[in-house]
């Protein structure tokens, strides 16, 4: 090679030739995902005849995406984000450490009698969490399905009991004093 070229650079590439990761699958599985973000490597293996692996090697290494779950998140309205805001803010400014010691913490939480979302079956193929976000990486649940209501809370003393509340009843005021 030295001696035939005067380099060591080489004129083919060693090794076996790509047979399955050619650029022409790797454009087939790009044009698919600009399509359709929401696609499973699965499917795609069955539909190109390859290896899942195959595919995973593809949008990784070649394409560069990573897999992101759906995030659950509520769905919440301009008027609560704003007070959710305003009340963050009202704590801040007017409670020192000492007295924030004397804090419960408490959160009710409705379990939905409907069933649980899976985000394990159900991911989005990009570049970054943004674009996910933006290709239907968000799955919003419904406000107000069936559930059942559990309140637990905590101090700096430790946690309360896990307590489950009656159909129809939530916790309020006259139940913390």
């Amino acid at each position: 090679m030295i001696a035939e070229t005067g380099s060591i650079e080489l004129s083919t590439s060693p090794g076996r030739p790509r047979i399955i990761r050619t650029k022409n699958t790797i454009q087939k599985i790009k044009n698919r995902l600009k399509r359709e973000k929401r696609v499973s490597t699965r499917k795609l293996a069955s539909e190109l005849k390859i290896s899942r692996r195959s595919v995973q090697r593809i949008l990784k290494n070649d394409l560069g995406l990573t897999s992101y779950k759906k995030r659950i998140e509520p769905l919440l309205t301009d008027t609560q984000k704003a007070k959710r805001i305003t009340s963050a803010n009202w704590v801040r400014h007017n409670f020192s450490n000492e007295q924030s010691l004397r804090i419960l913490f408490s959160d009710e939480k409705m379990f939905d009698l409907n069933g649980m979302y899976n985000c394990q079956n159900d991911q989005v193929w990009a570049v970054n969490r943004a674009e996910a976000d933006k290709n239907g990486g968000v799955k919003q649940k419904q406000q107000f399905p069936q559930k059942v209501m559990v309140w637990l809370g905590v101090c700096s003393e430790g946690v309360t009991p896990l307590v489950i509340l009656d159909k129809g009843h939530s916790k309020s005021s006259t139940i913390y004093r």
